[in-house]
């Protein structure tokens, strides 16, 4: 049986180590504190990344993370639906369902608006399942 996904999250984390680690780390911290209804995922394992993916969802899935090997991008399956006042999304800006904000090494972001973002998106997955 697989550990809880807070375990399994720590992991993800640990096993990433440097600054990809601490940018999740602190995605993460963001993340759940937005709201207490988020719960935390593990999805998407597969022979080339046995670990899985980190998601936070309620009523759906809210965001998830990727990491690559020069950057850790934290993506919004209905993010073309959300608004972004601060401008946070910079990739897969031409899809037509999701967006995300993607980072690279010594990079940092502003936290307020990303609380913000997390909430709309939970926000709209509640209104959504009504």
């Amino acid at each position: 049986m697989d550990d809880p996904a807070s375990r399994q999250i720590d992991e993800i984390i640990k096993l990433q180590g440097g600054w990809k680690a601490e940018i999740l780390r602190e995605l993460r911290r963001v993340v759940t504190s937005a709201s207490p209804h988020i719960i935390e995922e593990v999805k998407w394992k597969m022979p080339t990344r046995p670990e899985g993916l980190p998601v936070w969802s309620h009523d759906g899935i809210v965001c998830f993370a990727e990491i690559w090997k020069d950057n850790v991008k934290l993506l919004f399956p209905k993010g073309a639906m959300l608004k972004d006042p601060a401008k946070l999304f910079n990739a897969r800006l031409k899809s037509k369902t999701d967006r995300a904000i993607e980072f690279h090494q010594g990079d940092t972001f502003n936290e307020a608006a990303l609380t913000d973002l997390v909430r709309e998106a939970l926000a709209f997955n509640t209104e959504k399942k009504k």
